[in-house]
């Protein structure tokens, strides 16, 4: 139970208020079990958690009236943070490495490129090919179709999640691990 020692805590950018803090005329109250206690002042709904020792905690300040609930603060922050390290875990960064080729690409510079991007699919990265085509190179965006299809087709492991295309002066085509497909 917190009295008065903290009037307003924040919880990332948004600020919580909680007890003594609560300075609205009307409440609308919640109980400890989750029951709608009504609308009422903000002094009784404050005398009513202090009866069972635990803190008034407005939860929704943009309602009219403000949405107050008796609660355990201390509790509600530890479980609330609890969630948030426990989202913050299970979520997963997926990085898109950029692969650039180009409408002359000899044989050897295409296989380096191969390897790299095959290099980031094991990682679980996803890849994005991109072609500039240059002056007169622009009346054989063709030739940087067939290019594209070339080195999709030499990743196996991968699939096509976005098909070339041309925007601006630059051809993109976007590719990510296959399902299944062995990750390190």
């Amino acid at each position: 139970m917190i009295w008065g020692c903290i009037q307003i805590a924040t919880n990332g950018k948004k600020e919580i208020e909680i007890n003594e803090a609560i300075r609205d005329r009307e409440v609308r109250l919640i109980g400890a079990d989750g029951s709608q206690l009504g609308v009422m002042s903000g002094r009784e709904a404050l005398r009513l958690a202090q009866e069972q020792d635990l803190d008034l905690v407005k939860i929704a300040p943009q309602a009219v009236p403000p949405v107050c609930k008796i609660l355990d603060y201390g509790k509600y922050r530890f479980e609330q943070q609890k969630r948030e390290k426990e989202a913050k875990k299970n979520q997963k960064v997926i990085e898109i490495k950029e692969i650039r080729l180009s409408l002359n690409i000899d044989t050897n510079d295409f296989n380096t490129k191969v390897n790299q991007a095959e290099k980031f699919l094991k990682a679980g990265h996803k890849i994005k090919v991109s072609i500039r085509f240059r002056g007169r190179e622009m009346a054989h965006t063709n030739l940087g179709l067939e290019v594209e299809k070339r080195f999709a087709d030499a990743l196996p492991d991968a699939q096509v999640d976005k098909a070339p295309k041309l925007e601006g002066r630059s051809m993109q085509m976007f590719m990510s691990p296959k399902p299944g497909a062995q990750q390190k």
